[in-house]
């Protein structure tokens, strides 16, 4: 079992400027990646990490111009943001880059050596040698812009540390433990395309209550269960069921996002914007 990141810590999971940057991982996946040369493959999962839940790499399905070889894509060289109407992300990679990427075994988990070897060859910083999300900032292409010789306290730390990256295709599926029992299944996730951040968890409650969805914020959960393949809470199943529904089809607006957040009695995420911003401009 992993304990996860207090509430306290979810300050650093911040920079959503619009609620139109939500998206499902659903969504993203199938979606094409184009290089500065052309296409490089499509979205088949993401890796996340299970700390600040950020998404660290999209797995990308090359196709036959590279022999259908996996390959990680960060999103510190995505040009903007991710438009699920399009389905279509911008790299600022050349399709020989892709090509000559350090080999990824997608039959194995993703190692902290490897993810140095991956640094080196595009020549980042590491991005869990900061304090922060990316860097000492919230956005991945301020880790581009970083200095490399000003993180090596961090690194030293660090450097040989489990990554803790979880695929969110084997996450989904993950059941909802409470104080009073199981309820519902993770069905998918919903990120912010700025930062990369898993906002929210979409729990689906159909074998436990009828056609309804809910959004829990992931750095709610006391912990994780790998081996269990269970999320718990430190909540009950009655505040859970009288929690907002959660309706795909219609617009998140912010509203609803402070009512989710009333309901939980937590602090919203939002709020914390302008004291990280002030934080990160002083270091």
């Amino acid at each position: 079992m992993v304990p996860l990141q207090t509430e306290a810590h979810a300050f650093l999971v911040i920079g959503q400027k619009g609620i139109d940057m939500l998206h499902s991982i659903k969504t993203l996946k199938g979606g094409s990646l184009s290089a500065k040369d052309g296409i490089i493959g499509e979205v088949i999962d993401v890796y996340f990490d299970d700390s600040l839940w950020t998404i660290r790499y999209l797995v990308v399905e090359t196709g036959e111009w590279l022999a259908s070889r996996k390959v990680l894509i960060s999103p510190i060289s995505i040009n903007r943001g991710y438009s699920s109407i399009e389905k279509l992300i911008s790299v600022n990679l050349t399709r020989d880059q892709v090509r000559n990427s350090p080999s990824y075994d997608s039959q194995k988990p993703v190692s902290r050596q490897y993810e140095e070897k991956y640094a080196k060859y595009y020549d980042w910083p590491h991005y869990w040698a900061y304090p922060g999300i990316w860097g000492y900032g919230i956005y991945p292409h301020e880790l581009s812009q970083a200095r490399k010789e000003t993180v090596g306290e961090f690194v030293a730390e660090k450097q040989n540390q489990d990554p803790h990256l979880r695929s969110a295709n084997t996450v989904a599926g993950y059941t909802i433990d409470t104080r009073d029992g199981r309820m519902g299944n993770v069905e998918d996730f919903l990120f912010e395309d700025e930062t990369w951040t898993v906002r929210y968890l979409i729990i689906d409650t159909v074998n436990w209550w009828p056609s309804k969805k809910v959004l829990i914020a992931p750095v709610w959960a006391s912990r994780i269960d790998w081996a269990d393949r269970s999320l718990h809470l430190d909540l009950s199943k009655e505040t859970i069921k009288s929690s907002p529904e959660y309706e795909p089809a219609k617009v998140l607006t912010r509203d609803y996002e402070t009512s989710l957040y009333k309901h939980y009695g937590k602090s919203r995420y939002w709020d914390r914007i302008d004291a990280f911003k002030k934080t990160h401009k002083a270091a």
